[in-house]
């Protein structure tokens, strides 16, 4: 497959994000989805792991000075990889997710790299995941700081009653996708937080990740954290001076 390049990704700090169901279901026209279905045959071969669910995907989205209006759509995991992999960019459509920025009481951040059976593998990320049918609320809303706390626990062990969720988003977004992250908190230290995650990991019969990194500043950077990390992490760095 050819390989598709980084894009240079915009910074927007927000105050409020509002991300709702749209109100039109998402269709693929019968060439995008022969695509999707044949880039997530050629992924599926390559790695007979990946399981083919229900996500969200950004069906549409506009800055609002520090606010982000956004509107999902329901699809499957194909079509989630199809987008964010395929030669180009879609006009319309974007990954659109929500990730917590895991900080220690002493200011180092805990992320993990995931594991070789899963999409990412070999990514140094913050516990993560794109928004699914679970995350809609009965009045549309898409729960994106539940969908948070959710990955954080599935993928850490983490609690949500143990973590306080910082005020404001940072969006990192491109052609592809939207990333939102947001600073999440915990009382214990960076060091003590990676190793309740190790220990974490170690109980699980198929975890997610298969290391847990403590960043402390640019000397900790590493490869397999991607651009998008890469730039949140010196945005954070450059607000703590």
């Amino acid at each position: 497959m050819r390989p598709v390049a980084e894009p240079v990704l915009g910074l927007t700090v927000l105050d409020h994000v509002e991300a709702r169901l749209a109100p039109d279901a998402l269709v693929f026209s019968s060439g995008e989805r022969a695509a999707i279905d044949a880039y997530f045959a050629a992924r599926k071969a390559a790695n007979p792991a990946l399981w083919n669910g229900r996500v969200l995907l950004l069906v549409g989205h506009r800055f609002e000075g520090r606010r982000l209006v956004a509107h999902f759509g329901e699809a499957d995991y194909a079509a989630l990889l199809w987008l964010l992999g395929g030669e180009r960019a879609h006009p319309r459509l974007r990954a659109g997710f929500a990730m917590g920025a895991l900080r220690g009481a002493d200011g180092g951040f805990v992320m993990i790299r995931m594991a070789a059976w899963t999409a990412n593998a070999g990514r140094i990320y913050f516990a993560a995941g794109t928004p699914d049918l679970s995350d809609i609320t009965p009045d549309g809303t898409v729960d994106l700081e539940g969908s948070v706390l959710r990955e954080i626990a599935e993928e850490t062990g983490l609690a949500a009653h143990e973590l306080t969720l910082a005020p404001g988003w940072t969006a990192l977004h491109d052609a592809r996708r939207v990333a939102l992250l947001r600073e999440v908190r915990a009382g214990e230290e960076a060091g003590a937080l990676a190793e309740r995650i190790r220990r974490f990991g170690a109980g699980e019969r198929r975890p997610e990740f298969d290391e847990v990194r403590v960043v402390r500043g640019p000397q900790d950077l590493a490869e397999g954290m991607s651009p998008l990390i890469r730039r949140y992490l010196a945005q954070a760095w450059h607000e703590s001076k």
